[in-house]
């Protein structure tokens, strides 16, 4: 496995409130954990939701007995989303705070995922897919059929989330899982790298066969400040079989 993560603060914030956590180790009964988080909030609450989301979120996983890794990553999602709603409600200037977070981890060939909010992921095989589906009020639109996609990529409520930790006392949880081809890569990233670059240029990116994962991880996050940069940007990398391709 080869695993590269990055976060930057891109060309128009101030602050940094994307946080990125990878293990390719264990992570209580996890083979391996891939978590991105996008915080939401004024001063320095966002940059606290997002970090302080996947904290809790790593500590839960790590103190669960369960081996089921989709009743894991949930009870740790419903903890996190507690603890950062309860947090926001004690201390006055975390008033209002929040974060997506889009969670994977993969075992034996297939990876399991969850998300809320709209960091993605896709998985790179030949082509680029979004395995994720955006929790914003612009999709809602697409899946409505009141605007065309191309349309959403612009659209000026493009940055209204439906769904996010710590906006309510229950968190409704996207489950995915997906088997994994022996080329494959997974991409995680938050809005501010798929708002700036087209899912045909990210796939260009990754599919490019002469540079090593850290490169294009590097790409991804030049191309997202050369088009604008107006977010954080958030990416991560995985390549679950490389050492499989090797042995062969």
């Amino acid at each position: 496995m080869r695993v590269y993560s990055a976060t930057d603060v891109g060309q128009k914030r101030k602050m940094n409130q994307d946080y990125v956590f990878v293990s390719e180790n264990p992570v209580g009964n996890l083979p391996n954990l891939f978590v991105v988080a996008d915080g939401m909030g004024g001063h320095n609450a966002g940059d606290y939701a997002s970090s302080h989301a996947v904290q809790t979120l790593v500590d839960e996983i790590r103190r669960d007995a369960d081996f089921n890794p989709i009743k894991v990553i949930r009870h740790a999602i419903e903890t996190a989303n507690t603890e950062i709603l309860e947090r926001s409600h004690r201390e006055e200037h975390l008033r209002g705070m929040g974060t997506t977070i889009v969670v994977c981890t993969v075992v034996g060939h297939y990876a399991y995922v969850a998300n809320v909010g709209d960091s993605r992921l896709y998985v790179i095989q030949g082509e680029i897919h979004q395995v994720t589906k955006d929790h914003s009020l612009v999709q809602e639109m697409v899946r409505m059929g009141e605007i065309k996609p191309e349309e959403a990529r612009n659209h000026p409520d493009k940055n209204i989330i439906t769904r996010a930790l710590g906006a309510e006392r229950t968190v409704d949880i996207d489950f995915f899982d997906l088997k994994l081809e022996p080329d494959s890569t997974i991409l995680m990233c938050s809005d501010g790298l798929s708002n700036m670059v087209e899912d045909s240029k990210l796939e260009e990116i990754i599919l490019d066969q002469t540079e090593e994962l850290p490169k294009k991880g590097e790409k991804l996050l030049k191309e997202a400040n050369q088009n604008g940069g107006k977010d954080n940007i958030a990416v991560i990398l995985v390549e679950p079989f490389t050492n499989e391709v090797e042995k062969c």
